[in-house]
C-alpha cells in the first residue's frame, strides 16, 4: 500500500479525502494536522497522523515513508498568502526532496485567470501562484479545479475538461473522490483540469485525460 499525506486533513472536503483512501485496498493516509486536538477523530478511526504547520518547517511530515501527496488545505480566507500559495510551496518543495511520486493539488475553477475574477480575487491569485509552482517543480502533479463547493451526496459522475468555459457547483464528496483517484499512476499525469457536478462517472471522465 502507499502511504498518502493528507494536508488540510481535518477540514471539510480533507476528512472525506482521508475517510476514502482508508477505505482503499491501495492507499494508507497519513492525516497531517495542525494541532494536538484534532488527532482523535483520526485516532479513534486508526489513521495514522502528522503534526505539521504549514505556515512553519514541513519537514517532520515526511519522516516516514510518503509515496504521494494530497494538498486538500484552505486557510478560509484568513492566511490565503501564507497557507493557500506559501505553504503550499512549502508542502511541493518538501516533497521533491522526499521523492515524491505524485502530487494532487486541489485548487479551484477560476485559479488560472485570478485576475478575471469578480470575488475572492486574492484568494484565487494565491491558487494560481501555487499551481504554477508545482507545474514547474518537475514533480508528476494532478491539479484539479472544482467549481462551488456544495456538501451534497456523493453521485460518482462529474463534467471534466481541461477547460469547461462555465461556472457551476460539485458536492465535496465528488470531489473528494476525485482526487484519491487523481492519486492512481495511469490517470490524470502531470495534468490540470475543471470539474464541475455532471453525468459521467469519475474513472471514466478522469480516463478521457490519457487519451
Amino acid at each position: 500500500m502507499e502511504n498518502i499525506l493528507v494536508a488540510g486533513a481535518n477540514g471539510t472536503t480533507g476528512k472525506k479525502i482521508v475517510n476514502l483512501l482508508n477505505e482503499s485496498q491501495y492507499f494508507n493516509p497519513i492525516a497531517m494536522v495542525r494541532k494536538e486536538e484534532q488527532v482523535a477523530y483520526f485516532k479513534a478511526k486508526n489513521i495514522d497522523t502528522v503534526l505539521a504547520d504549514l505556515e512553519q518547517d514541513v519537514s517532520v511530515a515526511f519522516n516516514n515513508t510518503i509515496d504521494k501527496v494530497v494538498f486538500a488545505a484552505g486557510s478560509g480566507g484568513k492566511k490565503v498568502v501564507e497557507v493557500d500559495q506559501e505553504g503550499a510551496k512549502r508542502l511541493i518543495d518538501a516533497s521533491n526532496k522526499n521523492n515524491v511520486k505524485k502530487f494532487v493539488m486541489l485548487s479551484s475553477m477560476g485559479a488560472d485567470h485570478p485576475e478575471q475574477a469578480e470575488q475572492l480575487q486574492a484568494y484565487l491569485k494565491a491558487k494560481h501562484n501555487a499551481d504554477k509552482y508545482l507545474k514547474s517543480s518537475g514533480l508528476n502533479y494532478s491539479i484539479v479545479r472544482p467549481g462551488s463547493l456544495t456538501n451534497g451526496e456523493l453521485t460518482n459522475k462529474i463534467q471534466l475538461d481541461t477547460k469547461l468555459n462555465k461556472s457551476g457547483d460539485i458536492s465535496r464528496n465528488d470531489v473528494a473522490q476525485t482526487l484519491v483517484r487523481s492519486l492512481n499512476d495511469d490517470v490524470a499525469n502531470n495534468a490540470t483540469f475543471e470539474i464541475l457536478k455532471g453525468d459521467t462517472l469519475i474513472g471514466d471522465a478522469l480516463n478521457t485525460l490519457s487519451k
